[in-house]
């Protein structure tokens, strides 16, 4: 069994779409230890709805919190305490499929940030990159981070129209394999993506 974390360069980068797609090539269990945001949107049920996944596979969130907002901010909001020690990875059956919220250095608390929970859950990460402009310069900060953390990451995935150019800078200065790209496809309809969607086999 495989557990994967998915993180991204910057928030609204596409992570729940990897996440949810990633989830399913896997028939994996999806779970978004913090949610924020929850007054707008709830990204366990776009996963359970974009790719049809039972809700069984979507485990309950650690904390979710009202706005929009860091989770440390939120939390605040809220009145609620993120208590790092009690985001205990979940026992799963098979493999398992754990999205970030925002990027690696987003705090949780004044303590700890989302770099902190990544290394705490022992997995590969999957980075989420836009395909365009500045995605070079982001992606090498995220990758260098994760380094420095030393948290095995298992590879990048474009989001948005092809760029053949930055994807081979990203694989070249990088030193990290693009495991998938997902261009822009209107209405949320993933069924055209060749299957399976990203190639997770162990060659470098």
């Amino acid at each position: 069994m495989t557990t994967y974390f998915v993180t991204g360069t910057d928030t609204d980068i596409g992570k729940t779409v990897v996440s949810a797609l990633l989830t399913k090539q896997l028939d994996a269990f999806y779970w978004k230890p913090v949610q924020s945001g929850t007054n707008e949107a709830h990204d366990k049920e776009d996963v359970q709805r974009i790719c049809d996944i039972p809700k069984e596979k979507i485990l309950p969130c650690a904390y979710e919190l009202s706005e929009p907002l860091s989770p440390h901010e939120a939390a605040r909001l809220d009145n609620v305490e993120i208590d790092f020690n009690k985001i205990v990875k979940p026992k799963v059956t098979s493999s398992l499929v754990i999205e970030g919220a925002g990027g690696v250095f987003v705090p949780l608390n004044n303590d700890f940030m989302m770099i902190d929970l990544i290394r705490k859950m022992e997995c590969e990460a999957i980075i989420v990159a836009r395909s365009g402009l500045g995605t070079i310069n982001h992606t090498l900060l995220t990758l260098n981070a994760l380094k420095q953390y030393d948290i095995p990451v298992k590879g990048v995935v474009l989001n948005g129209p092809l760029n053949q150019g930055n994807k081979n800078a990203i694989e070249q200065f990088g030193d990290v394999r693009i495991l998938g790209e997902i261009p822009f496809i209107e209405d949320m309809d993933f069924s055209s993506l060749e299957k399976p969607v990203f190639d997770l086999s162990s060659k470098k």
